[in-house]
């Protein structure tokens, strides 16, 4: 059995997680302007999560971080949503249920922290965490809320805490 870690992010994560992410997007053919992959805060992740009502969760297996996810409040939306971002794996631990944990995760500590809804905007192209996002209750929308900045993300979905 493997050794699973989900934990928050620390400092000496940034620039593993910030290329992780950046690999993923280029990987599934995700514009590099408009997404995550052009975040400033990519360099500072650690730090950015300290906020309050924000935490970043890396998974590791055996030491590597295969994957992330954090949540925070929704930039100029009602501050009882939240958002999902920077859900992101490596393709070795896709298809394993590691996002589904982490992801409950994620909600968990949403409600915990008082949020009422979760928001998150994906690719329709990015069937699997559609898939995914959907069997855990999200649904979809017909236009954005809040202001991520991922203008070139086309798909989005909120779930009632």
């Amino acid at each position: 059995m493997s050794e699973i870690i989900i934990r928050e992010i620390e400092v000496r994560d940034n620039e593993i997680i910030a290329n992780l992410i950046r690999q993923v997007l280029v990987e599934l053919g995700a514009p590099k302007v408009g997404t995550a992959y052009e975040d400033e805060a990519l360099k500072s992740l650690s730090e950015v999560y300290l906020a309050p009502k924000a935490v970043y969760y890396v998974f590791e297996e055996y030491g590597k971080i295969l994957g992330g996810a954090g949540i925070a409040p929704l930039e100029s939306a009602d501050a009882t949503v939240c958002e999902l971002q920077k859900m992101y794996f490596l393709p070795e631990a896709r298809g394993k249920g590691y996002g589904a944990k982490l992801m409950q995760k994620c909600l968990i500590t949403a409600k915990e922290f008082g949020y009422e809804k979760c928001y998150l905007e994906t690719l329709p192209y990015m069937k699997a965490a559609v898939k995914l996002y959907e069997k855990t209750g999200f649904v979809e929308l017909s236009a954005p809320i809040g202001d991520t900045g991922h203008y070139s993300c086309s798909k989005w979905m909120i779930k009632e805490l």
